[in-house]
C-alpha cells in the first residue's frame, strides 16, 4: 500500500487487559472485537498506518502509555492531563511524578491538555493551572503539545499567547473560520479525524477545504469518533486511511498527495523517525 499515513492521536493501549482503571475509554475497548493492542496495530499497519501516538490523559494513563510503546515499533507516546482530570493532579508530588515522564524514551509530545467549558468537570481555574503545568513543561523540554480546546478559545488564547516557542496541534478541530485563522497565525498544526466525514455542518467542510495542507495532521480518538460509514462500529488507528481518503476527496487532492504532506507534518512535529 503506497500511502502511508499517520494516527497523531489515539488510546490503544487503554485496550491492554491488564489496565484497571476504569474509564469511559476502557469501557469502550472492552465492548470492542478489535483484538489485542497488538492486534489493533498490525490491523492498522496493513491499511497503511504505520506510525501511532498513544495519547495520555492523567498520570496513571500517560504512564500506562509510556510502558506501552516501549516494545512497539509503530508507537509513541504523549504524556497528558486532560482538562476533565485538573481537579485529581494538583498536589505536587502528583505534578512531580508527572513531569518525570517528560524525559522517558518515545515521549514526544505533553498533552492532550487544554481547556473544556462543555462538561466542566474540573473548574476553570483547575484547568487553567494544570494548563500552564503542562505548557511549561513542554517548553522546557523542547516537546510540542497536543491541546484539546472545546469551547474555550476565548480564555485559551490569551493564556496561550503569554508563552513563546510553543509548537503544537489543536486536536480534533470543528472551531470556526476565525479559530483556524487563530490557530493558522500561530504555526499550529490542526488535528482532523472521523468527525469530518459525518459533519452535517457546511461551514465546517468548508473549513476542512480552507486549512493548508501543511497545517493538517491525521488522527482517530480511537476508539471515539468513528468515521462513517463505520458508525456504530468502535474506532482504531486503521480508520485513519478512511478520514484520509474523505479529505482528499474533499479538497481535491489525491490519496497520495494528502496522505505524503499530513505524513510529512506528522513526523516533523512530533520528530517522528
Amino acid at each position: 500500500m503506497s500511502s502511508e499515513l499517520v494516527d497523531t492521536h489515539c488510546h490503544i493501549h487503554e485496550a491492554v487487559q491488564n489496565f484497571t482503571n476504569n474509564s469511559e475509554t476502557r469501557e469502550r475497548w472492552q465492548q470492542s472485537d478489535a483484538g489485542t493492542p497488538d492486534e489493533i496495530i498490525q490491523t492498522a499497519v496493513a491499511e497503511g498506518v504505520t506510525r501511532i501516538i498513544c495519547v495520555g490523559t492523567a498520570l496513571a494513563d500517560s504512564e500506562l502509555a509510556v510502558n506501552f510503546v516501549q516494545t512497539r515499533p509503530q508507537t509513541w507516546a504523549t504524556i497528558g492531563i486532560h482538562p476533565h482530570e485538573a481537579k485529581d493532579h494538583l498536589d505536587k508530588k502528583t505534578l512531580e511524578s508527572f513531569a518525570v515522564l517528560a524525559d522517558k524514551p518515545k515521549v514526544v509530545a505533553v498533552g492532550e491538555c487544554g481547556l473544556d467549558y462543555f462538561y466542566n468537570h474540573s473548574s476553570k481555574a483547575d484547568q487553567e493551572k494544570v494548563l500552564r503545568f503542562q505548557i511549561e513543561l513542554a517548553l522546557a523540554h523542547d516537546l510540542p503539545i497536543t491541546f484539546h480546546v472545546r469551547e474555550a478559545f476565548d480564555d485559551f488564547w490569551p493564556i496561550f499567547d503569554e508563552y513563546k516557542n510553543i509548537r503544537g496541534v489543536i486536536h480534533s478541530f470543528t472551531g470556526t473560520r476565525n479559530d483556524l485563522d487563530a490557530i493558522l497565525s500561530r504555526n499550529l498544526y490542526v488535528g482532523m479525524n472521523g468527525i469530518m466525514t459525518f459533519s452535517k455542518n457546511p461551514e465546517q467542510l468548508e473549513i476542512a477545504k480552507a486549512a493548508s495542507l501543511a497545517s493538517i495532521v491525521t488522527e482517530t480518538d480511537a476508539p471515539f469518533l468513528t468515521p462513517a460509514p463505520f458508525r456504530g462500529k468502535i474506532c482504531e488507528p486503521r480508520h485513519v486511511r478512511v478520514t484520509a481518503e474523505f479529505l482528499a476527496k474533499l479538497r481535491g487532492e489525491t490519496l497520495d498527495q494528502f496522505a505524503a504532506a499530513t505524513t510529512q507534518n506528522a513526523r516533523q512535529l512530533f520528530g517522528l523517525n
